[in-house]
């Protein structure tokens, strides 16, 4: 077990200084930064009639956006290439090497979602007036978030990546993923939609994570635009637990079997679609 721990951390902290490197960050920044860029000019546009603006309110959206990206998508995509380019099956190939390799990649892309966000928030708080925590405490709250956001979602995009057939697939799901973040609560108060929406809304880790990070990020008469009128950070934290336990659950059993399906033939026939469909 130490041996596995100590060989993931080695490996998350090389690869992490890699993609935080290379151009494929910029990649990741670009969409965040032009939400940024959209809701500075919405900085004097109210939300519901009350003090805070659209940009106050939209910023801890676009955190939210980009941590359950990195989470859903981002393992669950890059799970997918490393299944059809033959780097699992290395790995299967290795007595121990398994299991540190898809623990790296857990903390990879929890590092590579997590420290981009911060800088945004960070932007975002120099951008717009009353955004970014104030206090050590509200700072503690904010991270605390964020790695509950980030544990609820990551499990979840390790099941779609040994789920689905291939990107075509995750292109479809990750459309799917966008809609349930428009009726998640993230950018417009969920109270606004329907009722219907709103029990729906509030199933999504999604909803729950903006809950703490508004509670982190916004000043105190913002909590009138939530449900109830209060920020219930400990119901929103009980909620994105049970999403991490349950993931953790099933998530296991699912990687044993797509490591067994794992050979040459696989990798092979990945090789030819690429070859033959450009996907």
């Amino acid at each position: 077990m130490n041996t596995t721990m100590s060989g993931a951390l080695r490996q998350a902290r090389i690869q992490t200084r890699i993609e935080l490197l290379s151009w494929t960050a910029v990649g990741w920044l670009i969409w965040p930064a032009i939400g940024l860029f959209v809701l500075f000019f919405l900085r004097d546009s109210s939300v519901m009639g009350s003090a805070i603006s659209l940009a106050q309110l939209g910023i801890p959206g676009v955190a939210a956006m980009y941590l359950v990206t990195g989470g859903l998508m981002g393992i669950s995509g890059g799970l997918m290439q490393e299944r059809e380019d033959g780097t699992l099956l290395r790995a299967k190939a290795v007595p121990g090497a398994m299991g540190a390799h898809l623990l790296s990649g857990l903390l990879t892309y929890g590092a590579v979602s997590l420290l981009p966000t911060i800088a945004l928030v960070g932007l975002g708080g120099l951008l717009v007036e009353g955004i970014a925590p104030s206090t050590p405490g509200r700072w503690a709250l904010f991270l605390a978030f964020c790695t509950l956001g980030l544990a609820a979602t990551m499990p979840a995009g390790a099941l779609l990546g040994a789920a689905l057939s291939g990107p075509l697939a995750l292109g479809i799901v990750s459309m799917g993923i966008y809609a349930t973040m428009a009726i998640s609560g993230i950018f417009y108060p969920l109270a606004s939609l329907p009722t219907w929406l709103q029990w729906i809304g509030q199933v999504l880790p999604t909803y729950w994570l903006g809950v703490g990070l508004r509670a982190a990020m916004l000043p105190p008469e913002a909590a009138a635009l939530e449900m109830g009128g209060t920020f219930h950070t400990g119901t929103a934290a009980v909620a994105l637990l049970v999403w991490t336990v349950v993931g953790l659950a099933l998530t296991p059993g699912v990687l044993r079997r797509m490591v067994r399906r794992q050979s040459g033939s696989v990798v092979a026939a990945a090789r030819d679609r690429v070859m033959a469909k450009g996907y």
